[in-house]
């Protein structure tokens, strides 16, 4: 494969959580770097966060491992276990269905620039831990905890 010609790569801004839960997350930026190359099996991104936005809401996946690489600025991690500074050349690992609800989020007053790989693995549940949220593509997307489909609020 000849070199990603990353100006031509797909760019993604804005979340796809229904609203509340969209607000944080309205200014990522993810430039889609393994779509233009072509990737299939795993995801790369190239994420911008702006001073005050989240990377998303704080989750985990049942199926897919996720990886970030700190390139430019600096980002607070949150886990279960409570927060943690990362600056350029860091790094984090989320291994798939391990319940460690983990979040990005950029509270400095400078943009932070993330490589972000994950697993792209089909049928995915995704946990919620801090909202009453799952997305399960098996019930058609976004559900509450229980099971209902979630209509917002």
């Amino acid at each position: 494969m000849p070199r990603i010609d990353i100006s031509a790569a797909p760019v993604r801004t804005g979340s796809g959580y229904p609203p509340p839960h969209d607000e944080p997350c309205r200014a990522r930026s993810r430039m889609r770097l393994g779509d233009a190359g072509g990737l299939t099996d795993f995801g790369v991104n190239l994420l911008t966060l702006k001073p005050g936005v989240w990377s998303s809401q704080r989750h985990w996946h049942l199926l897919e491992d996720e990886f970030v690489y700190i390139v430019s600025g600096e980002v607070v991690l949150v886990t279960n276990k409570g927060e943690e500074l990362l600056r350029a050349g860091d790094c984090a690992a989320f291994p798939k269905n391990d319940g460690d609800g983990h979040h990005l989020v950029n509270r400095s007053d400078q943009d932070a620039v993330l490589l972000e790989v994950g697993t792209r693995s089909g049928g995915d549940t995704c946990w919620y831990p801090d909202i009453d949220l799952v997305l399960d593509p098996a019930r058609g997307g976004f559900v509450r905890r229980d099971g209902t489909p979630y209509q917002g609020g």
